[in-house]
């Protein structure tokens, strides 16, 4: 699948170079000049990563980049020729995941992009594999497993009722008729 990046850089030989280069790597690239842009743009369509300068026309990167930590967490890599500690520090203060001062190598900036989308498909698998883990007091429930432990040891359950542990646990709040319990179970 072809990772798909938003490129938000005013400077249009910077944007078409970077654009050129990430396209060639099998990246799929949409640009925005302005913080304006890449807000609708960001609000329209999904991106893997955000590359983002943060001297930008009508809305700065850093206002743009607090308005989709407000949304999201995707990845955030600021490309900037402000390469001063202070602006350094406050960017990650705010949620960047990287940043690249400019003048950058292109080589650098690739390995970074892919370091930063790996690293937020390595979280993501993670997050999806404890929520497949439920605890309840010393219960333990795997769903993705079909495993049960009380304070570290196993409980065997047939598949039957696994599957009705698993409509309650994952089912909290809701009542469940003898009818629904048994339709859910076959």
């Amino acid at each position: 699948m072809q990772e798909h990046i938003l490129l938000v850089e005013d400077d249009q030989s910077i944007c078409e170079m970077v654009e050129n280069y990430l396209t060639r790597d099998g990246f799929s690239i949409t640009s925005a000049s302005d913080g304006e842009e890449v807000i609708a743009k960001f609000s329209k369509d999904t991106f893997d990563l955000i590359l983002l300068d943060i001297m930008l026309p009508n809305l700065d990167g850093l206002e743009a980049m607090k308005m989709i930590r407000e949304k999201s967490s995707i990845p955030i890599v600021i490309i900037s020729a402000k390469d001063q500690d202070v602006e350094k520090a406050l960017g990650l203060g705010l949620g960047v995941d990287d940043y690249i001062s400019k003048p950058f190598s292109m080589i650098e900036l690739l390995a970074r992009v892919k370091a930063a989308i790996r690293r937020a498909a390595n979280y993501s698998s993670r997050q999806d594999k404890v929520d497949n883990i439920i605890k309840i007091g010393s219960l333990t429930i795997d769903i993705t497993n079909f495993s049960v432990m009380k304070k570290k040891e196993p409980i065997k359950l047939t598949s039957k009722e696994f599957e009705i542990l698993k409509l309650f646990v994952t089912n909290f709040n809701r009542l469940f008729t003898k009818e629904q319990i048994y339709h859910f179970a076959d």
